[in-house]
């Protein structure tokens, strides 16, 4: 069974509240870019959950059956992007995300907080 783009959102999502990411968010990026249509963003308090969430993230898109295909940042751990295609995955360190504000960068998506 292949998932929607909105399914797979929530289910990296959930897979990223199940490690205790922090205040995860869901960016509508349809009507802004031609080569995603969501990203989650959501933080972690150290390098060491960084890698959790995204390692919690890959196996639970692997065992619904959908592959990344691109990752990058697993070995620094700051800021780690996990592309799905159709979703991307940003999982930062709280230190990261200030500085990086991606939610500021694309501040016209639509944005929902994720709640499990």
């Amino acid at each position: 069974m292949t998932l929607t783009s909105q399914e797979k959102s929530q289910l990296i999502a959930k897979a990223a509240s199940d490690k205790k990411a922090l205040d995860i968010m869901i960016m509508n990026m349809h009507d802004l870019t031609t080569t995603t249509d969501y990203f989650i963003v959501c933080s972690a308090t150290t390098a060491t959950q960084v890698r959790a969430i995204a390692d919690n993230i890959e196996d639970e898109m692997t065992q619904a059956g959908e592959e990344f295909l691109h990752k990058e940042g697993y070995q620094n751990a700051e800021w780690i992007l996990l592309d799905f295609g159709n979703c991307v995955a940003h999982i930062f360190t709280e230190e990261a995300r200030r500085f990086y504000g991606l939610e500021s960068l694309w501040g016209e998506a639509p944005t929902i907080e994720y709640e499990d």
